[in-house]
């Protein structure tokens, strides 16, 4: 059923989001395959290490982690428990309150993501950064930052 009130996308703009699908798609794909060639992480498995590497301690509550990732509470606590497995993260309780627990990056997590680090930025530079000019790159910031916003402002 057509709403009378749609703004159809002209050809112009159809080009652009299919474009930016398209090349999200394939940007997604490559740079998890680089990273999974290079280190043997999962692109969520670095999204969390990253996270955690930068956060004080090392250590992040679980629920704050999963709001930061936009992730579900659930969906990451499975993933951690993949993690823990594997020797990246630890699980302990949160000190100030015994309800929660907090992720906190094990030295083999550490050490993980400061060898996974140099080649995923590499990969990147390759297949974004390096085929973008100055302006580009700068148009790129500021949209995205613009986009950012209005989502975060929305929810």
């Amino acid at each position: 059923m057509q709403n009378a009130e749609t703004r159809w996308l002209d050809e112009r703009e159809m080009r652009a989001w299919i474009g930016y699908r398209r090349m999200r798609l394939l940007l997604d794909l490559e740079l998890g395959r680089d990273l999974m060639n290079a280190s043997g992480l999962s692109e969520p498995d670095y999204d969390v290490l990253s996270n955690l590497s930068e956060a004080p301690g090392r250590s992040m509550r679980l629920s704050a982690l999963a709001a930061h990732m936009h992730w579900s509470k659930s969906r990451l606590s499975h993933h951690i428990t993949r993690m823990q497995q594997r020797g990246l993260v630890e699980r302990q309780e949160c000190a100030d309150d015994g309800r929660g627990s907090a992720v906190v990056l094990t030295d083999t997590g550490w050490d993980s993501i400061v060898q996974a680090a140099p080649g995923h930025v590499e990969s990147v530079r390759r297949h974004l950064i390096d085929l973008m000019t100055e302006e580009e790159l700068d148009a790129l910031a500021a949209f995205s930052r613009r986009v950012i916003e209005k989502l975060e402002s929305d929810s």
